[in-house]
């Protein structure tokens, strides 16, 4: 077959399945994923959640916790991420990394959650699926690691006493709308 009939073809069915083939000089094809802009746009947003999520843990945990009588600035982010949720905003909740969940609510729920923690815990630092729903609305899934980064943390966790400084004990998930 020609080469340019090979790259007709094989053009037309990338094109059919989402994906983009690029030609390079020595004349090797390069199949790759076609951009989802509105997926990369969900990403951003999960990314500066994140950050701003785990900013304020690590701001409250400095400055407003300074005995265990006093409200940990997980239960305080576990509250913020029901408001959100309630009023539709997206979804996150904490889950736990290090096997001893303080609330059994905080373990791997699915299997997206459980292959999160697997891939977390080899050193990864962002794990994601995009899925859909029953009536095809499509949702960003990702989860990202949580460490211990400071030694308050153990205040309340003492089991992470003996985990590695940086080591996640446990991630964020989260599932955003695709719009």
């Amino acid at each position: 077959m020609k080469q340019w009939t090979r790259h007709i073809l094989a053009g037309g069915v990338c094109a059919a399945l989402g994906l983009v083939i690029a030609f390079s000089a020595d004349g090797a094809d390069e199949v790759k994923p076609k951009k989802d802009a509105a997926v990369e746009r969900t990403r951003k947003q999960v990314k500066m959640l994140d950050d701003l999520y785990k900013t304020a843990v690590v701001l409250v945990t400095q400055h407003y916790v300074t005995e265990t009588s006093d409200l940990p600035a997980g239960s305080a982010a576990k509250a913020l991420f029901a408001e959100m949720k309630k009023k539709g905003h997206h979804d996150v909740r904490l889950i736990d990394i290090a096997g001893e969940p303080i609330n059994d609510e905080n373990n791997p729920q699915d299997d997206f959650e459980k292959a999160g923690v697997a891939a977390l815990k080899k050193g990864g630092g962002w794990h994601e699926s995009v899925e859909k729903d029953e009536k095809g609305q499509r949702y960003l899934r990702a989860m990202t690691p949580v460490p211990v980064v400071l030694e308050k943390c153990i205040m309340c966790h003492e089991n992470y006493r003996k985990v590695e400084k940086g080591a996640p004990i446990g991630a964020l998930g989260y599932r955003i709308a695709i719009e």
